[in-house]
């Protein structure tokens, strides 16, 4: 069943502070496999010009992601999550995501589509420090698949 249209362009309110602490960022960087000593150094990322080190572009991920999620158990819209897949994601940064940030992401659904059946969701993050400053931009794309034999 197709999702409704007449949630294109409704935002959820912002989600609680997520405090950006550099033992997660480096945690995420060993994860990733990512060496930079920007993300481990604070020396290095002073040196580079940041106040503390930084996050790996795709740190913000995760508090998006879980953002999306108001969207995606929003009862109302109606979305299937047991046939989620992710289908793409992509970031425009302000600024780096910095240990000691306190960040907000307020989610707006920006799409949606069917397509051979499939439910198609492009939710837009707004991610913003606790001074109001715009840090980054996430858009998640997830795909219903739909149900077998339909």
């Amino acid at each position: 069943m197709a999702l409704d249209q007449s949630f294109v362009g409704r935002t959820y309110p912002p989600t609680a502070p997520y405090e950006v602490g550099r033992e997660k960022i480096r945690e995420f960087a060993e994860a990733v496999g990512d060496a930079n000593p920007a993300y481990t150094d604070t020396d290095v990322a002073k040196a580079l010009g940041h106040p503390d080190v930084i996050a790996p572009p795709t740190f913000v991920f995760a508090i998006t992601f879980k953002a999306a999620g108001e969207v995606v158990q929003d009862p109302q819209l109606g979305l299937d999550y047991s046939r989620v897949v992710h289908g793409d994601q992509k970031f425009a940064y302000r600024r780096p995501v910095r240990a000691g940030d306190r960040l907000t992401v307020t989610s707006t659904i920006e799409a949606i589509k069917s397509l051979a059946g499939n439910d198609i969701v492009d939710i837009r993050g707004e991610v913003h420090d606790e001074a109001g400053e715009h840090v980054v931009t996430a858009w998640t794309k997830l795909v219903a698949r739909a149900a077998e034999g339909a």
